[in-house]
């Protein structure tokens, strides 16, 4: 599941926000940890502010830096006013069960509470409304934070990742949270109808967070956006869950710049934008 973007990142125009962008580190478990982080320049100039703050988790073999670069959210942020963090995975990885032990690899759990508590000290964090989303292994580790850690993050969001089966099998908690998948049909890195004995199809996830906040499943009738992407959506009233389907989508992020050299990614839709899609999907949930 190693999505090599390096070239693809060669043709990305270097924006202004990411050199305002701080590398930050922290030491948990005897382990430095690296990360960066992104304020909006309204930051600064509205002192008294607190502002939301959104994860944004790289894919395995990603670095920090380049799912800031790919996904291009620091642009969001300042729109929308809000913190982004971009924290780095050991061996540029999550541990989601996946060729790793859950419970005895690296503890991102415990570095991801550790991060957030050092970004309530030293940034005006509205710890109401803080948020998680990520691309293909950082997708399938924001589900494990939703699983986990309902308690600190009001919504998650999923690029090309469905739920894991080793999060499923080790936490059957009931805590309700915001969750919303974006994923392509023709993802040829991680299946849309799911992996055996790994991961849920997006469908089977979809239905998994419904149960996981109490909402009755198949009342809702899928919504086409589009020509290519179709949106289904259920609330509880508090939280809701989403699927964004990409009809012949590949494992990329959708508005994300499509140039890959050939890269076996797949196509990128234009039809929605991921960040502003999962932003305004996360305006709807904080905690009381």
């Amino acid at each position: 599941m190693k999505i090599l973007v390096s070239l693809l990142l060669i043709a990305c125009t270097t924006v202004p926000a990411a050199a305002l962008a701080q590398v930050k580190s922290l030491v948990h478990k005897d382990e430095k940890r690296r990360y960066l982080v992104y304020t909006p320049p309204s930051y600064d100039r509205q002192p008294q502010k607190s502002y939301p703050v959104v994860f944004n988790f790289h894919g395995s073999g990603m670095t920090m830096a380049e799912q800031m670069l790919y996904t291009q959210m620091n642009r969001a942020a300042d729109r929308h006013q809000f913190i982004v963090v971009y924290p780095a995975g050991v061996k540029q990885d999550w541990n989601v069960g996946f060729g790793m032990s859950y419970l005895d690899g690296p503890d991102d759990i415990g570095y991801t509470q550790a991060l957030l508590a050092k970004l309530k000290q030293d940034y005006r964090v509205d710890d109401r409304r803080v948020y998680a989303t990520g691309l293909s292994r950082g997708g399938f580790f924001a589900l494990r934070i939703a699983a986990e850690l309902p308690q600190l993050f009001a919504a998650v969001a999923s690029v090309g990742a469905p739920m894991p089966e080793p999060v499923i099998a080790h936490h059957t908690g009931k805590g309700k949270i915001g969750v919303l998948q974006l994923h392509g049909t023709a993802d040829q890195v991680v299946a849309y109808a799911g992996k055996p004995a790994g991961y849920l199809s997006a469908e089977a996830t979809y239905t998994y967070w419904l149960e996981r906040n109490g909402i009755a499943a198949g009342t809702a009738t899928p919504v086409e956006i589009g020509a290519d992407v179709s949106w289904q959506e259920q609330s509880n009233g508090h939280q809701r869950v989403a699927l964004a389907t990409i009809r012949d989508g590949g494992h990329t992020w959708p508005g994300a710049d499509p140039f890959n050299i050939g890269l076996p990614i797949g196509k990128t839709t234009t039809t929605v934008d991921a960040n502003e899609t999962i932003w305004q999907f996360f305006t709807h949930h904080h905690h009381r």
